[in-house]
């Protein structure tokens, strides 16, 4: 079995638009994460973060290449094996009138419950716990409706929790955030490896966020995929391709302007 929690070889990310039409939007690439890691997936808009994350938790089919996952090939895994080893948390905003927070967190629990959906003591205890652990315990019963967006980032990765997956994936958790809950989002995150030894990748695009929390940084950068801890990153200038045409710079681990 391979050591590492996620293994990415040869991957290049793109679409089939048919059998004969495909479109490649970035090149091969190899990367590994780790049990107990915070990784941070960084680049500029439109590189294909978003489509990289989708192929990695099997929501878009992978267009060359391999990922596997425990040791297993992921083309290979059904629906109910990736939910049993990976969840994963979008950028797209719940809006459902008169859905409390706990019935949303509860989803987190459906390939636990029997046919009929229904909860044991223990998925409710779990949910509650989960609850608890990202500060939302006193949400309970709070319309999601009303959540402020921080609040409601928390609920998402609450229910995220309950899925009890060794690998939790976010794209853009901290999208629309203040800084104080940018901080506080990740800082749970990270907290969250440390703890249950989750694997958890996350795109970003706040490179300060980045540099100061992750563990290590995968930086897609002018069609590379440059792997390392953000010291290992700044002391190879991996982030000059990434910051090019800008006025900032990167100066004894801060951003900074030229």
């Amino acid at each position: 079995m391979s050591p590492h929690r996620i293994k990415i070889e040869n991957l290049s990310l793109g679409y089939g638009y048919s059998l004969h039409t495909k479109h490649e939007i970035f090149p091969p690439f190899s990367a590994v994460a780790d049990k107990s890691q915070l990784v941070a997936l960084v680049g500029r808009n439109g590189i294909g973060k978003s489509t990289f994350l989708r192929t990695l938790t099997g929501l878009q089919h992978i267009f060359a290449g391999n990922i596997y996952i425990n040791g297993k090939t992921a083309a290979a895994m059904s629906r109910k094996g990736y939910a049993d080893l990976m969840s994963f948390v979008s950028t797209e905003t719940v809006r459902v009138m008169h859905l409390k927070v706990f019935d949303l967190v509860a989803m987190g629990r459906y390939t636990y419950t029997n046919l009929f959906g229904n909860l044991s003591v223990n998925d409710e205890k779990i949910i509650i716990d989960s609850l608890k652990m990202t500060g939302m315990d006193d949400f309970i019963w709070r319309n999601v409706s009303e959540l402020s967006d921080g609040e409601r980032q928390r609920v998402m990765i609450a229910r995220a929790l309950v899925q009890d997956t060794p690998i939790m994936i976010f794209d853009e958790p901290t999208a629309f955030l203040d800084i104080p809950n940018k901080y506080e989002i990740i800082l749970l995150l990270k907290n969250l490896t440390r703890t249950k030894s989750k694997t958890i990748i996350f795109s970003t695009h706040d490179l300060n966020i980045a540099l100061m929390l992750a563990d290590k940084i995968w930086l897609m950068a002018n069609g590379k995929m440059h792997e390392g801890t953000p010291s290992q990153l700044i002391q190879t200038n991996a982030f000059d391709e990434m910051l090019a045409g800008t006025k900032l710079k990167i100066e004894n681990g801060d951003i900074k302007f030229q």
